[in-house]
């Protein structure tokens, strides 16, 4: 239960921290950059080629499923928790009153995952500008050869981490806020471009048939289980980033519509990814199960046939690179907001520590593709190599035990009927109105409580083995 003491400290004081934490501008502002912590290399990378091994269109009903129906309350839920405290992943934790228990697994754990994420994930958006720039000389790499230099990869690092940082020092409607307002626009813009290229090559309607027209007989418990991985991953829950942007959030917004727009742009970009990649698949006779270098393969076909193919590889490179910076600036703010608000840090002291750190943690990372042989052929649970285990342990493991442990504590250890009153304001409907005889909460309620949780243990199963 939540400590009364605690909770009424904190509301006396609420008004005076929420000035000098700052808050997002505008609606549109938030929405582009809590989307923008969601949309990464996760949609436009991972996104099409686990399609391809899953069944296509199959794959992409599933996985839409899974965002409406466990993605979206999630989303909700850590929004709510979030503006409901006004504090960090932490504090939002403490000040309702979490046990030692509740702190690790769903706060601590929280921290960790956007901490160790955010140093092997930039290490990936420094592939992206090295990609950009040889595509403009029109003088690409193997893409084998390039991850295994450290020549390139560790600069390349530091140049996207340095780019991450700059924009996290202009704090929250200074920096990020602006930053998205831009990039987001700008990356729905760069797919548009490349779809439009794509469907007009011969042969493409193949490809956009196995990508829209789902074969139902593909669909098993197999494809089930990666379609909710990839939607828990793609949507950025489970990482104190949603947290944290929600304690951001003025109380006259509503949390459902700003939900609802963050889930479905999500969606939007890795739905628009693959029909990106599927067309120039089939149109080039390439096969769509073929894994994580998928994207790269396919468009090292595309853009020779395309008129100045040069400059539109760096224009999708850029959108690659786009993507990657609109979630490291999330991940770092989720470890920045706890120093300055629990340590009382400045933004310069908070962000560059967490940004210099990481960078020391993901070297290991950077040099995990061929360059150190230790670090290369390390092995865990079908990782392989130092950058798929951080993934597996971080990006997965860990971000699915946060989500379950954040879905247990606000349906179970406090009173649910705080974040149902958190969630009713800027949208009254939500607790007042019933559509087909149940009100909108209850039924957010029974997923909190149950569905989410049944859901992630059978996730997190599969993820281990056990089926």
């Amino acid at each position: 239960m939540i400590n009364g003491n605690i909770f009424q400290s904190w509301k006396n004081n609420h008004i005076s921290m929420s000035a000098e934490r700052g808050q997002w501008a505008s609606k549109f502002g938030f929405v582009m950059a809590a989307a923008g912590s969601a949309v990464g290399l996760g949609n436009i990378w991972r996104f099409p080629y686990l399609t391809g091994q899953n069944g296509g269109a199959a794959f992409v009903f599933i996985y839409i499923l899974c965002v409406v129906f466990v993605g979206a309350p999630v989303l909700m839920n850590e929004m709510a928790l979030g503006r409901l405290t006004g504090k960090n992943t932490i504090g939002a934790f403490r000040t309702t009153g979490a046990n030692k228990l509740y702190m690790f697994f769903g706060a601590v754990l929280a921290l960790c995952v956007s901490f160790f994420v955010l140093s092997y994930y930039t290490v990936i958006a420094g592939w992206t500008i090295g990609y950009m720039c040889t595509s403009v000389i029109n003088s690409p790499i193997p893409f084998k050869d390039f991850i295994a230099a450290p020549e390139y990869v560790l600069p390349l690092f530091a140049l996207a981490m340095l780019t991450t940082i700059i924009i996290v020092l202009g704090g929250i409607s200074g920096g990020i806020e602006k930053a998205t307002r831009i990039m987001m626009p700008l990356l729905f813009v760069l797919l548009i471009v490349i779809i439009i290229r794509s469907l007009t090559l011969p042969g493409s309607g193949a490809g956009v048939e196995y990508y829209l027209v789902p074969d139902f007989s593909k669909i098993t418990g197999g494809v089930v289980l990666k379609a909710l991985t990839q939607a828990f991953f793609s949507l950025g829950i489970g990482w104190g980033i949603i947290i944290t942007y929600g304690s951001y959030l003025p109380k006259d917004q509503s949390i459902v519509s700003s939900s609802l727009w963050v889930g479905a742009m999500d969606t939007s970009v890795a739905l628009l990814g693959g029909l990106m990649v599927f067309p120039a698949v089939f149109a080039f006779g390439m096969e769509p199960g073929s894994g994580p270098t998928l994207v790269f393969e396919v468009l090292a076909n595309i853009f020779p046939s395309m008129p100045f193919g040069n400059i539109a590889g760096a224009f999708f490179y850029l959108l690659l690179f786009i993507a990657a910076i609109t979630s490291t600036i999330s991940m770092v703010e989720v470890v920045g907001s706890w120093l300055i608000d629990d340590k009382r840090w400045t933004r310069k002291k908070a962000t560059w520590t967490v940004g210099i750190a990481a960078f020391v943690v993901g070297i290991p990372s950077a040099l995990s593709n061929g360059t150190s042989p230790t670090l290369t052929n390390l092995q865990f649970m079908g990782a392989h190599g130092m950058l798929d285990i951080m993934d597996f342990l971080f990006g997965t493991m860990a971000m699915l035990i946060v989500v379950f442990t954040t879905c247990l504590y606000t349906g179970w250890a406090i009173k649910t009927d705080r974040i149902i009153d958190e969630i009713s304001l800027g949208s009254p409907y939500f607790n007042t109105k019933k559509v087909l005889g149940i009100l909108p909460s209850t039924l957010w309620k029974f997923f909190i409580r149950v569905i989410c949780p049944l859901v992630i243990i059978l996730v997190i199963s599969n993820q281990i083995g056990i089926f």
